[in-house]
């Protein structure tokens, strides 16, 4: 029902943009570098030999590698250890206006002339946050009782993940404030698709990595198999 009612809005809202909104021909578009899909990617290629560019599509496909297993794995760790997931899910809801609020408070610090200043600042923060993360996880077996966990440990989370998304919106609206800075306004299209493509596989690629390293680096005892080691999915299952 939820999916129905907002894909009827969506296509409704859709449809009469197109119906009502007319463009506006007195206006002279702006001269653009590139006039078909062959040269996009010509301009693309000679950007990417750029080595300012070639340096930076560097640092920020790398920057998040360690971030990526207290981003990707942080959550179903405590879904493991008993944290039930519409407790978890509820938590997101606080943080809703804290997202919203947190670009227009940082978009002040990115706006001078050396905006990737608050991202190097943060970054430090957010390591730090992965260790706190990391013992996030081994303290939630400690204070579980029968009835589940004391408000005070949902406190402690709430608070984990609000200083979470300080640190991770300080360095996306950084790189953003800088991506958008150095585009060239002649081809900004095509520019800033270039870099934020490249800011996100930067933060895509080490989650997947950390996802799928979970198994092999988590160690497993049996209990009550001796001679099992439980290291692989078919020892587990026996």
């Amino acid at each position: 029902d939820f999916l129905f009612f907002w894909g009827a809005v969506f296509l409704i809202t859709t449809t009469l943009v197109a119906l009502l909104k007319k463009e506006n021909k007195e206006l002279t578009p702006t001269k653009e570098e590139t006039k078909g899909i062959t040269d996009t990617y010509r301009l693309l290629f000679s950007i990417i030999k750029m080595p300012a560019v070639l340096t930076f599509c560097l640092l920020i496909l790398t920057a998040k590698v360690g971030f990526s297993a207290a981003d990707a794995v942080t959550g179903l760790k405590l879904v493991e250890e008993g944290v039930p997931k519409e407790h978890l899910a509820l938590l997101a809801v606080p943080m809703v206006p804290l997202q919203i609020i947190l670009p227009l408070i940082i978009s002040k610090y990115t706006a001078g002339p050396q905006p990737l200043n608050t991202f190097y600042k943060a970054m430090p923060f957010r390591l730090l946050l992965g260790l706190e993360f990391a013992f996030l996880v081994w303290w939630t077996p400690q204070v579980k009782h029968e009835g589940g966990f004391p408000v005070y440990y949902y406190v402690v989370v709430l608070l984990s993940y609000a200083l979470h998304q300080i640190t991770l919106y300080s360095m996306y609206v950084a790189i953003m404030a800088f991506n958008a800075k150095v585009s060239d306004p002649l081809i900004g299209g095509t520019y800033m698709t270039l870099l934020n493509t490249v800011s996100n596989l930067g933060g895509n690629w080490p989650s997947t990595v950390a996802l799928w390293l979970v198994d092999p680096l988590t160690v497993k005892e049996c209990a009550g198999a001796r001679e099992q080691t439980c290291g692989t999915t078919v020892a587990a299952e026996v």
